[in-house]
Order: structure tokens, then C-alpha cells, then sequence
């Protein structure tokens, strides 16, 4: 196996984005990041597309195939890759096994998702639980997590207030982002005097319905000084499945496939939580901005809401966690999440991150899930 490197990336601004298709958006990151790359479309070997549910969001299937031709690309192969709010992260990690195994030298992982061209979104979203015995009995996302951050208050302490404090952190960070969806700071009690979606999360608890889209270019390790002064090198990937449905786990307040695929990726990078600088996790509610540090190692169980309200998680913290605005502040278009998290990564160990840049910052983190923690990718890069 090669080892890999990320020689460009881009992302489109994430929000509402009225004006913009579905192909604008992905073709636009698309271009951007070969531009970023220094290489030309002809360059590409292969494509992979993190796309949760275009059929339900623009009614819009075999996107792999307009992708492709929108951008000018054939007869390239393109591949959509679905894992619900994962798919940006899996095809992240398609393309990575693709250059690692030889059978392509320069390839491109996207994501991309247009949400808001339909009338109620929470339908096609739902559509990531299980339909049996969640979907179909009334049961959202938010009333999922509701139901996860409920049994973590009662088992461990955790406060209303530290979990306020999840998006006030993502929130100051996404203020300094100029990609980001809502680029504005939030005090504690706007977050607690929200809108109750599910009790105990209110609306600046949960992420936003967001349109945009991300891409990464991707060459053997050996190669990658050819395009780039400042490649960053992926040193590790993993992905884990669990449950999908809440009923069938042994626990509300641990995603066992965040500690699998976390494991994974620390014992493929030779490497233990203390080697982290910087950490995007997968918060799209805030109370998972709480189990993932928790899940991840970065903290013990049931300390996540003390680490978050003592400081630990901010931009100068002892492990700064979603210095880009996070799902809640920077946007969650589904598919394009988990490349948006190493796009993040890549413009801090590059020290291109303006306002919000890490100083020093040597490795990052990414951790992506799919629905409550049916599937879960992590990444560990490195200058």
C-alpha cells in the first residue's frame, strides 16, 4: 500500500444558497480544488462523490453520471458514495484506498448536497433512521439526540448549560470563517432561550439545513511535492458500522462505531488522542459535540460537558475542536460534511486558516458520522 497526500482542496460558502444547482455547486469545489491542486480535469483518474439523498432533496439520481458530464470530465469513472451524513467521509476514504492500492495515481473525493429546493426537508433526513421503528412512529433526528442528550444529563451531570456551550464555542469559531453558514457569535442564553425543538435541545442546538459542496485531491505520497510545497499527508483511515436504530444499542450515551473507527485510525497512525492539535467532529446536535470527545478518547466518559464549560474545546484549548464553525455554525450539507472537515484540516496544517488558525498545529483530526452513529469515518492528517 502507497501512502497518500492531499496536494488541494476547496469548499463552496455553505447556507441557503438560492441561486446555486445542485451541478453548480459541486462542479464549483470541484474546479476549485483542482485550481487549488495545480493540475488540469485531464489529470484525474477517478472521481468519488459523498451525496446523502439527491433523489429526495433535488430529485436528481445517477448524479455520478451528470457530475461527470457537467463538469467536462467523461469518460473518467465517477462513483456516488452514500452513508447518510457519512458520505462525504466515505468517499473521502474511497478515494484514499483507491491511491493507496495503485489502481490510481491522482484521484478527486467530493461531496456535495442541496437541501433547501424542497418544501420540508425532515422526510428525506429521516430517511437515514430506521424506517420501521423510528421514521415511521413519529421519531426526528432531533427527538433521537433528545432522547441520547437526556440520558446523558441523567447518568453523568451534564448541564443544559454545557451543552449551550457546545455552540457558543462553534459559533465564535465560525465568526472568523468566512465559508461558514452563520458567521456569528451566540451567547448561553440565546442558545437557552431558542426555539425547543426536542427537549433538552433547542434550535441553536441543532445544525442547519444547508446547501454546498466540498472536494480534495488526492496522489501517492511520493508525488505529491510534484503539485504542491505544503502536501498533507493522510496517516490514517478508518471507518466502523453500528446500529442504526437506538432500541438495539447497549448504551444512549456512547456511538460505539465513533470508538471503533477511532481506535482504528490511532493504532494505523501509530499515534494516541495526546498527538492531536485539532479535532473536527461530527456535532450535528450539541450534544454529539460532547459524546464525540468523549468517544474519540479525548476525554473519560461522562467529562465531556466539564471539558466544553472549562475551555478545553476552544480555539486555544488543550484540544481545540471545530475551529471552523463545526455543523452547527460552518453548515451541514450531508454529503459534503466530511470533506468540508478535511478541507478545515488542510487550510490549518497549512497555516492558511486566517483568524482562526491554530498556531502550530501539526496533526488534525476528522470525525464523521452517519445518522446517530450507524456509520462513522475518522482521518488523521499531518503536515
Amino acid at each position: 500500500m502507497r501512502d497518500v497526500a492531499i496536494i488541494g482542496v476547496s469548499q463552496t460558502k455553505f447556507g441557503e444558497l438560492w441561486d446555486d444547482s445542485f451541478r453548480d455547486l459541486i462542479t464549483d469545489a470541484g474546479l476549485g480544488a483542482i485550481k487549488d491542486a495545480g493540475i488540469e480535469g485531464a489529470d484525474l483518474e477517478a472521481m468519488y462523490v459523498g451525496n446523502m439523498s439527491a433523489g429526495l432533496f433535488v430529485q436528481q439520481e445517477h448524479i455520478a453520471s451528470l457530475i461527470a458530464d457537467h463538469a467536462g470530465l467523461t469518460p473518467i469513472p465517477c462513483a456516488r458514495i452514500e452513508a447518510a451524513c457519512a458520505s462525504g467521509g466515505l468517499a473521502l476514504r474511497n478515494g484514499i484506498m483507491a491511491v493507496a492500492s495503485g489502481y490510481h495515481d491522482i484521484v478527486i473525493s467530493a461531496g456535495v448536497e442541496k437541501m433547501t429546493d424542497v418544501v420540508d426537508p425532515t422526510p428525506a433526513i429521516a430517511t437515514a433512521s430506521d424506517q420501521e421503528w423510528e421514521a415511521q412512529q413519529g421519531v426526528t433526528f432531533p427527538s433521537l439526540y433528545a432522547m441520547m442528550a437526556r440520558r446523558h444529563m441523567h447518568e453523568y451531570g451534564t448541564t443544559r448549560e454545557q451543552l449551550a456551550m457546545v455552540s457558543v464555542i462553534n459559533h465564535a469559531n465560525a465568526a472568523k470563517n468566512p465559508r461558514a453558514q452563520y458567521p456569528m457569535e451566540v451567547s448561553v442564553e440565546q442558545v437557552m432561550s431558542s426555539t425547543m425543538v426536542a427537549d433538552p435541545l433547542r434550535l441553536l442546538d441543532c445544525s442547519p439545513i444547508s446547501d454546498g459542496a466540498a472536494a480534495a485531491i488526492l496522489c501517492p505520497a511520493e508525488d505529491a511535492k510534484k503539485y504542491t510545497d505544503t502536501p498533507i499527508y493522510v496517516k490514517a483511515s478508518a471507518q466502523s458500522s453500528g446500529s442504526i436504530a437506538l432500541h438495539d444499542r447497549r448504551s444512549l450515551t456512547t456511538i460505539d462505531a465513533t470508538v471503533t473507527a477511532a481506535r482504528k485510525a490511532f493504532q494505523m497512525a501509530n499515534m494516541t488522542p495526546k498527538d492531536i492539535d485539532m479535532v473536527e467532529v461530527h456535532d450535528c446536535f450539541s450534544i454529539n459535540g460532547i459524546l464525540a470527545i468523549e468517544d474519540i478518547g479525548f476525554v473519560e466518559k461522562g467529562k465531556g460537558g466539564q471539558a466544553v464549560e472549562n475551555g478545553m474545546t476552544q480555539l486555544d484549548g488543550e484540544i481545540p475542536v471545530n475551529p471552523s464553525g463545526g455543523l452547527k455554525a460552518r453548515g451541514h450539507p450531508l454529503g459534503a460534511t466530511g470533506i468540508a472537515q478535511a478541507a478545515e484540516l488542510v487550510w490549518q496544517l497549512r497555516g492558511e486558516a486566517g483568524k482562526r488558525q491554530i498556531e502550530g498545529a501539526e496533526v488534525g483530526m476528522a470525525h464523521n458520522i452517519g445518522g446517530t452513529g450507524g456509520t462513522a469515518a475518522v482521518h488523521i492528517l499531518s503536515r
